[in-house]
């Protein structure tokens, strides 16, 4: 089985036992994570929500949080001596999917 479910603002596909890096969530490592906005349960027998399906949920174990590897971000403008050059790390959460409540 397997289910859709939305976080951080994107559409993930999960399975029981699949480790995950979604967005920044709330939790201390160790600590469980529920997700009720599930899209769509697939399997045997398939169930599509509009936009969610009700009574549907998702639960996660947090592994891990942390920050992935810097990216630059620069500005610059040609002629015009602008440029400007900033680093930037995205936070993470990693979750280990325990089981689909369908």
């Amino acid at each position: 089985m397997y289910a859709i479910i939305e976080t951080g603002g994107k559409q993930v596909k999960v399975e029981e036992g699949q480790a995950l890096y979604v967005e920044k969530l709330e939790g201390e490592t160790g600590s469980a994570v529920t997700f009720d906005k599930v899209l769509m349960l697939g399997g045997d027998n398939v169930k599509v929500g509009a936009p969610y399906v009700d009574g549907a949920t998702v639960t996660a174990k947090v592994e891990k949080q942390g920050r992935k590897k810097k990216i630059a971000v620069i500005k610059f403008k040609a002629k015009k001596n602008y440029h400007r050059k900033q680093g930037h790390r995205q936070p993470y959460t990693k979750v280990i999917i325990e089981k689909i409540n369908a």
